[in-house]
């Protein structure tokens, strides 16, 4: 909507709003909030509303805890499941020290920064991201169980997909929001559900998987459900990915370089992509990567480009699962791609085969992405790259 200050401040008061949430995330991704009330808004405007940040994950001790939320007016977005009269509306927020120094683990930030970066250089990139997730039911006391939505599979239609009036739900409730899916389906897994979005800049899409995430788990509960967002809640069934489609403007069509550098990159970026033990439970096996490959719309590998061209030709990176906090992932996707385009890196040579049923000899030729969570910190910590891109603290968080 990007509204600025004084139209938020006009909206709250003709739209009767009573609270507005102040939403930022942890390092590990999960939304944070507080809420305030429309007389403190245009405090929050003017100097920022203080938390204690010494119980937020990633943030730091009890020692120096304060920091201050600075609500971003262009984020504003009203909640469609709260009452209509006295509403509720959100806004993200930038975060900074006492004094005004921007906070070093305020991972919206450092995605702002990757993007005036490329911009800087001269080139804009886009982000469209396809999350997948599972429905489960809870069991007569709210809890979560293991027990599946349904029994669907691939694209199936209703009745066999329980879960379609949830992802219609959904999808409506984003449109209300300024938030526009492009499809929705049925996934492999029983209860597994995908939803797409369109391309939009790199922060609006972040942001969007934030909003996303909430929205989904909001609309899950309401129904007696829980939306689980972890990489491998079945064993003996697919994972769940968040696959990140990338394309770039600027130049004389930079794509083969960014993904050149994401594929030089993509190992030392692994701990942040996939930052759980249960994400390399998912990864080499039912579509979701093990080795850093590229091909033309083979689903076997880490990135494929899709069939589609002019301002559809994007690059699809498969590897990341939902457990990633979407501004650092992005982030480092746009460093990686711009270090490839500054060095002018090459494509290597596609692996147009199946990797999933290759012979060990055929595979020997490519690099592994790592295996074990273990493997993927040992990496990150030994990346000039990673140490660049990211601040200290961060690297700390993930790579304890």
């Amino acid at each position: 909507m990007n509204y600025t200050a004084d139209e938020v401040l006009q909206y709250t008061e003709e739209e009767n709003i009573k609270f507005i949430r102040l939403a930022f995330c942890d390092v590990y991704g999960k939304q944070k909030n507080i809420s305030i009330m429309p007389g403190e808004l245009a405090r929050a405007f003017d100097i920022g509303v203080a938390i204690d940040a010494s119980a937020i994950a990633g943030f730091g001790g009890e020692v120096r805890s304060d920091l201050f939320l600075h609500p971003d007016p262009s984020t504003l977005s009203s909640l469609p499941w709260r009452p209509e009269n006295g509403g509720v509306v959100r806004m993200y927020c930038d975060i900074s020290h006492p004094d005004g120094r921007p906070f070093e683990a305020d991972t919206r930030r450092i995605l702002k920064t990757a993007v005036a970066e490329g911009e800087a250089a001269g080139y804009r990139f886009a982000i469209g991201s396809e999350l997948e997730f599972y429905l489960f039911r809870t069991d007569e006391a709210g809890r979560p169980t293991q027990e599946p939505w349904d029994q669907a599979g691939y694209m199936d239609v209703a009745p066999l997909d329980k879960c379609e009036n949830i992802r219609r739900e959904v999808c409506l409730t984003l449109e209300q929001m300024g938030i526009y899916p492009e499809s929705s389906h049925h996934e492999e897994g029983p209860g597994q559900n995908e939803i797409d979005f369109r391309y939009s800049d790199p922060l609006t899409a972040a942001d969007n998987a934030l909003t996303f995430r909430n929205v989904v788990e909001t609309i899950a509960a309401r129904n007696g459900l829980w939306a689980d967002f972890s990489p491998k809640p079945l064993k003996a069934h697919p994972g769940s990915g968040l696959h990140i489609n990338l394309s770039v403007s600027g130049g004389e069509d930079p794509l083969p370089a960014v993904i050149a550098g994401v594929l030089d990159h993509v190992r030392d970026m692994t701990a942040f992509l996939n930052p759980l033990e249960a994400s390399y439970e998912r990864l080499g096996s039912r579509k979701a990567p093990g080795y850093v490959t590229w091909s033309p719309e083979n689903r076997s590998q880490l990135i494929r480009i899709p069939a589609a061209s002019g301002l559809y030709r994007r690059a699809e990176l498969r590897s990341p699962d939902p457990a990633a906090n979407p501004y650092i992932a992005f982030a480092l996707l746009l460093y990686a791609g711009l270090d490839g385009i500054r060095r002018e890196l090459y494509l290597p040579t596609p692996a147009n085969l199946n990797l999933y049923n290759a012979p060990a000899q055929v595979l020997e030729q490519y690099r592994r992405l790592p295996a074990t969570r273990m493997e993927a910190v040992a990496a990150a910590s030994a990346s000039p790259f990673i140490q660049t891109c990211l601040p200290a603290a961060v690297v700390a968080a993930y790579c304890r």
